[in-house]
């Protein structure tokens, strides 16, 4: 049950507990424990909204920002992580492989704002050797979602 309750939750989090029950063919009261269970293990981190923002007249920038660091002894790339990842304007943290340590995610509402972000924050950071910063200049899919989703045509085909 947890295997499938984790993927049906993962693509809707809003769904209720009555549908999850029936989905999983066990009670509501199974399926409020065994949520209760996955938060309490720290398998389900948090709920969260995707918004597209471009539909909003709020105005964000997002990058993802390349980063190569020196890893701590005794520590490897975690502390350094923790410490960019304590930023409350970063939106994410990863391990990476290839030319970088890590990328980090970054949200805000100017492409000033981030370039300061990394010089005066990011970059003065002792581990930190080098970063590299990209813009997202268009969304087209997130966490599983397509977020410019074309009108389907409602009309039936006509064969000869």
């Amino acid at each position: 049950m947890r295997d499938e309750l984790l993927s049906i939750i993962e693509k809707n989090s809003r769904i209720d507990l009555k549908e999850l029950a029936v989905l999983l063919g066990v009670q509501e009261i199974d399926v409020a424990n065994e949520l209760s269970a996955l938060e309490a293990e720290g398998i389900i981190c948090g709920y969260h909204t995707l918004i597209d923002w471009e539909k909003t007249s709020i105005e964000k920038v997002t990058a993802l920002i390349e980063v190569k660091v020196t890893p701590q002894r005794g520590q490897g790339f975690d502390h350094i992580a923790e410490r960019i990842y304590n930023y409350p304007e970063v939106k994410a943290v990863y391990l990476i492989s290839g030319g970088y340590d890590l990328l980090v995610t970054l949200e805000e509402k100017t492409l000033r704002e981030i370039s300061n972000f990394v010089s005066d924050k990011l970059s003065t950071l002792e581990s930190v050797l080098s970063t590299a910063t990209h813009f997202i200049l268009k969304k087209y899919k997130d966490h599983g979602t397509i977020l410019d989703k074309k009108p389907e045509d409602g009309r039936e085909a006509v064969t000869p």
